[in-house]
């Protein structure tokens, strides 16, 4: 999907050549470390003791007193199970207490635990209610605005979307689960995102091939300074329980590489709004005003380039602040000093992420723009 080019006229043939004569080996690259790295074999499941998970609708409530003083629902419901060999039966089932416990009503569709116990009936308890009618409305909804905004662009994106999420279930997390280097496979998807997702939404362009480039060469730099950081600072990847967890299940994980891991894929995200933002920017300004030279585009887009990481480095420790919020809050009533709590590994691992992502992201935009005005003024030249 070739976007038309603007009033500055086509790129060069020159230019043409060494775009490709560069990002072709690169592209080259991935396909290859996607073919050694890929997990032909799949991730091994583990077993757990979870019990069977049945849909149910909920048909009466019969509350009672819970052992602890809470606010939360206990006693009973009657439910009439719509999935599972019982479908269609009507049984009782309890409602945990404690925090998290669900509160439901009649008419609620909701899932239950089948607990089958050794010579007697099957024993259910409340797990969570259901919610995929709820969550197709809002993905319908999101696609319809995307749609209704972006018109074939936006379908664009969606598809490029899907292809994210593709790339990341089939390959990224498979392969890390199989024990390939996370960091390698990290740097191996987010190319074949980079690639798949930039040429599919903004079309085959020279504008579309700087943010690649200048994607790519942000991402390289924020890898590199990754690895140091970790290094320096001798995090071993082990900052959270998940990770904890994971190494049990897990033996052969690299914990140090997947936080490496998490930052690539994390950055690559904002540095390909920045990187694809300053291409056209400088196309923009070109088409507004010819005469300016790579010199004149470049110190221009720089300064819209400036306004916008200002405004991204606060997006960037706002949403890492608000996923980490309940062990901020843990944090906070732990009573521990300020020096302990910034030094602890568990605060250095999200300090770090969100450092070496913003460092990445303020180098793109030198970096993107510098190639964007250089190709566009020899276009205007030609």
């Amino acid at each position: 999907m070739a976007h038309a080019h603007g009033p500055v006229g086509p790129a060069p043939s020159r230019t043409r050549w060494i775009m490709a004569w560069i990002l072709v080996p690169l592209a080259t690259l991935t396909v290859i470390g996607l073919a050694v790295l890929w997990p032909y074999t799949g991730p091994q499941t583990i077993a757990t003791d979870q019990p069977a998970r049945r849909d149910a609708t909920v048909t009466a409530v019969q509350p009672q007193p819970c052992t602890q003083r809470t606010s939360r629902q206990c006693g009973s419901v009657t439910v009439r199970l719509t999935s599972g060999p019982q479908s269609g039966q009507t049984v009782t089932a309890t409602i945990p207490e404690g925090p998290g416990s669900p509160v439901v009503e009649p008419g609620d569709k909701i899932i239950v635990g089948d607990n089958e116990a050794p010579g007697g009936p099957p024993q259910y308890a409340v797990l969570d209610h259901q919610r995929g009618l709820q969550l197709w409305i809002l993905l319908g909804l999101f696609a319809l605005v995307i749609v209704a905004f972006g018109r074939w662009q936006g379908l664009a994106a969606l598809v490029g979307l899907g292809v994210s999420f593709a790339i990341l279930l089939a390959f990224i997390l498979p392969a890390i689960a199989v024990g390939k280097p996370p960091l390698l496979v990290a740097i191996v998807g987010a190319a074949a995102i980079m690639f798949a997702v930039l040429y599919l939404t903004h079309g085959f362009s020279v504008q579309t091939s700087v943010a690649v480039l200048g994607t790519l060469v942000s991402l390289t730099l924020t890898g590199g300074l990754a690895v140091a950081a970790t290094e320096a600072l001798h995090l071993t990847g082990f900052g959270s329980e998940d990770t904890g967890l994971l190494a049990v299940f897990l033996g052969e994980i690299d914990p140090r590489g997947l936080l490496l891991a998490g930052i690539v894929i994390g950055t690559l995200g904002v540095l390909d709004d920045v990187t694809v933002t300053q291409a056209a920017t400088v196309g923009e300004l070109a088409a507004a005003n010819p005469s300016l030279g790579a010199r004149g585009l470049y110190r221009s887009a720089t300064r819209i380039g400036r306004a916008h990481i200002a405004s991204t480095v606060n997006t960037i420790v706002l949403a890492y602040a608000g996923a980490s919020l309940p062990l901020l809050l843990l944090v906070i009533i732990g009573g521990q000093s300020a020096g302990t709590i910034l030094t602890s590994e568990f605060i250095v691992d999200e300090i770090v992420r969100s450092v070496v992502g913003t460092i990445g992201l303020v180098a793109a935009v030198p970096v993107t723009t510098g190639l964007a005005a250089l190709v566009t003024a020899q276009r205007h030249k030609a």
